[in-house]
């Protein structure tokens, strides 16, 4: 987006500011649909946690995206945004049977990560179809927080308990209608994730009621000029024509589904915060601004990396800068930036902030959570309310001493 309508949106609604590009979100929904135009059958499940505001979930179903969910409570957010049961798919991991099943009653796409439950939501519920995710055992992803396809990960039934799994369907008489893998976030080595789909194209073909594999996401989008990020254009070259062996192989056609949340959303999203405060130590000139990690958290869980531009003084001198928030705690988002030359009351924009930014979010030290803005065909749509102090006390009850 353009820095003079970000600096517009920042005087209208205020610091700090998250703002959506839909522009954007559109563009990389149609890179990867463009990528597999020769696979028959294709399904892109928009991720919910990357980003979860209603409107933005709904603009995903004007492109005709499902929604891949992984609580009871994405679940109902797509249907309050007007997406069929049938278009979303429920990947859990630890919650309870219960939930499981409270999500199958709403005639959502179940997928299931752990044998005993396998076992147990067969024994009650044989007629309802699910899909099973397995854990391929393929390390991937740019940081062990985010790589959850690897033997020691939680996550997945191992490619080695296959017997098991079958072993409960035959006992149960349960359907599986889909095989699901996710190796990990921010995949570079596309032939990695090629040697993993290869291993769900042999869990598959033991499966005769097969209607889609489910191959994950993860893929890298750039955080900086000169960035490495997944070729998508290439797996899509490689992964079609495979997958449309597989079909043959088979004898029918199976639906090919994607999870992309990171992919669709990253590059959509800018938060913007205004600099309090310009302090020069000994060693480091701080820009300290109006935010800390309870607005964006990534630098400080995963070290992730979120391009900085000064968009007030975009011609401005460069010089080096730690930029820093105000948390009682060190809450660096970048050390010796080179960023043109910072004043107080200049508006800061961090890059790839669409993803697992406002969705991680929270009122730590009781700061208020900022606001959402949707920038939608050359018009801004305020999306999400800035907090106020009433949000900070509602579910607070009042004990008298």
């Amino acid at each position: 987006m353009d820095s003079r309508i970000l600096l517009q949106l920042a005087e209208k609604y205020g610091s700090p500011l998250y703002v959506y590009d839909t522009e954007r979100i559109a563009s990389q929904y149609t890179r990867i649909t463009e990528a597999f135009t020769t696979v028959n059958s294709l399904q892109i499940n928009y991720a919910v946690k990357a980003l979860s505001n209603i409107n933005i979930l709904k603009y995903f179903k004007k492109l005709n995206s499902g929604l891949d969910t992984v609580s009871i409570q994405e679940v109902q957010l797509g249907l309050e945004a007007g997406f069929d049961p049938s278009k979303i798919i429920y990947t859990p991991n630890g919650v309870s049977l219960e939930e499981i099943e409270n999500v199958a009653e709403k005639g959502v796409q179940i997928n299931i990560d752990n044998l005993s439950i396998l076992e147990l939501f067969g024994q009650k519920h044989p007629e309802i179809p699910v899909c099973i995710r397995i854990n391929p055992h393929i390390m991937a992803g740019g940081n062990s927080k985010i790589s959850v396809g690897h033997i020691d990960s939680k996550f997945g039934i191992s490619i080695h308990q296959v017997p098991h799994i079958k072993r409960v369907v035959e006992n149960t008489g349960m359907r599986i209608n889909g095989i699901h893998m996710h190796t990990g976030s921010d995949i570079l080595d596309i032939d990695t994730f090629l040697r993993a789909t290869e291993i769900l194209f042999d869990v598959a073909k033991q499966f005769d009621n097969l209607e889609f594999i489910d191959f994950g996401s993860g893929f890298k989008v750039p955080y900086k000029e000169g960035d490495i990020c997944t070729d998508i254009e290439q797996l899509g070259v490689q992964l079609s024509k495979r997958f449309n062996e597989f079909c043959r192989e088979v004898g029918k056609e199976v639906t090919l589904m994607f999870e992309p949340g990171k992919f669709l959303v990253s590059e959509a999203g800018y938060f913007l915060a205004k600099v309090n405060v310009v302090k020069q130590t000994t060693s480091t000139v701080f820009a300290g601004i109006d935010s800390g990690f309870n607005h964006l958290i990534r630098p400080m869980m995963y070290d992730s990396y979120h391009q900085i531009e000064n968009i007030s003084n975009p011609t401005g001198r460069d010089r080096y800068y730690s930029v820093v928030g105000y948390i009682c705690e060190t809450d660096t988002f970048g050390s010796n930036r080179r960023i043109s030359e910072i004043s107080e009351g200049d508006i800061l924009c961090f890059k790839n902030a669409g993803a697992y930014c406002f969705s991680m979010s929270s009122n730590y030290n009781s700061r208020y959570r900022p606001a959402e803005v949707m920038f939608y065909e050359g018009e801004d749509y305020l999306i999400r309310k800035r907090e106020t102090f009433k949000d900070i006390l509602n579910n607070q009850e009042h004990v008298e001493f």
